[in-house]
């Protein structure tokens, strides 16, 4: 049965769940419909790259969720507590979520990826790995064995959560940054970029450098 499917989020991240969603339909021909993309606030050059690659676009959330739409949604919004804000308001209509992973990522045994999430090309989510809803896993990430992954993560491109981390909701881990094994990062936190965890990350903080170290509370 074919699942009709809109995105929300026209920027570089949304355009990458269409790359991801298109690898899905090509894997299994007719499973996935792409209705096209919605979006508050777009670039010009985001509507551009839409126009060239032929996806409609359909207006802000607030005019999408006026024509009573009844697709599965996926919110491919990079900021984490931006992307629990538009979940939440498309959820309070009972629209459904749906999960995506691309074929050329790979996922252990026992692990569970929550609705709404996105995994991309490249990404290794270990064995027993519980993942919330509405997590991104960017390209080339990896996700270590037992690791849990709250909510509204944002596990960026090439970082690397090592086994039985536990990562809370709403929080950014940076590109090519690494979280050390058995470590908690709290929820609404940010990992820089190539920072290493060497120790537990408080709750709203902000950490940077080798070894991380706190920068500055976060206000997200």
């Amino acid at each position: 049965m074919t699942k009709d499917v809109t995105v929300i989020g026209a920027g570089g991240f949304g355009r990458e769940t269409l790359d991801v969603l298109v690898a899905v339909e090509d894997a299994a021909p007719g499973s996935l419909r792409i209705l096209g993309v919605v979006d508050s606030s777009p670039s010009q050059d985001a509507l551009e790259t839409l126009r060239e690659r032929g996806v409609e676009f359909l207006g802000s959330v607030d005019e999408w969720l006026a024509t009573s739409p009844t697709s599965r949604f996926i919110v491919a919004i990079g900021s984490p507590s931006a992307r629990a804000r538009v979940a939440a308001q498309i959820e309070a209509l009972r629209l459904s979520p749906i999960t995506v992973v691309h074929p050329a990522a790979t996922v252990g045994t026992q692990s569970v990826i929550g609705e709404g999430s996105v995994v991309c090309a490249g990404a290794q989510v270990s064995t027993r790995v519980r993942m919330g809803r509405h997590v991104h896993v960017n390209p080339n990430a990896t996700v270590g064995h037992d690791a849990h992954l709250g909510d509204y993560v944002s596990v960026n491109p090439a970082a690397v959560i090592s086994g039985a981390v536990d990562v809370g909701p709403r929080t950014l881990l940076g590109a090519g940054s690494v979280v050390l094994a058995g470590l908690k990062v709290g929820p609404d936190s940010v990992v820089g970029a190539a920072a290493c965890v060497t120790r537990d990350v408080m709750d709203g903080t902000t950490v940077v450098g080798v070894p991380a170290r706190l920068h500055e509370r976060s206000t997200t």
